[in-house]
């Protein structure tokens, strides 16, 4: 269990790092902020996600789906308010950044075989 949630750490952070070089708005100061960035944020979509996906999901369900990129740059938004290495310059570069943090974390699955379940 540890050692999946190491892994899934690891693909956010590539993925946040890559999303720090393309996305403008949405960068870190060090390799620890990244670090300490991707472990966060694993920890807040594993505790505060569920409970606000649940809160808008009446809106998620009136655009189909497309409010939770809104939820997801919302996470990120939080982790760069609590954490001060990491900086998100407002709601475009929070959605751009899920949504290239969303991918990396994706293809992490279908490394680890979680898109099988």
């Amino acid at each position: 269990m540890l050692a999946r949630f190491i892994v899934r750490a690891i693909f956010a952070a590539v993925g946040l790092w890559i999303a720090g070089q393309i996305v403008p708005g949405l960068r870190f100061d060090s390799v620890g902020s990244l670090v300490a960035a991707a472990l966060l944020l694993g920890v807040v979509n594993a505790f505060v996600r569920p409970v606000v996906f649940v809160l808008t999901l009446p809106l998620t369900i009136l655009t189909l789906g497309l409010f939770l990129l809104v939820v997801n740059a919302a996470m990120i938004g939080l982790v760069g308010m609590l954490l001060g290495g990491f900086h998100v310059d407002g709601l475009i570069p929070g959605v751009l950044g899920a949504i290239v943090t969303g991918l990396a974390s994706w293809i992490g699955g279908m490394v680890m075989g979680d898109a099988k379940r």
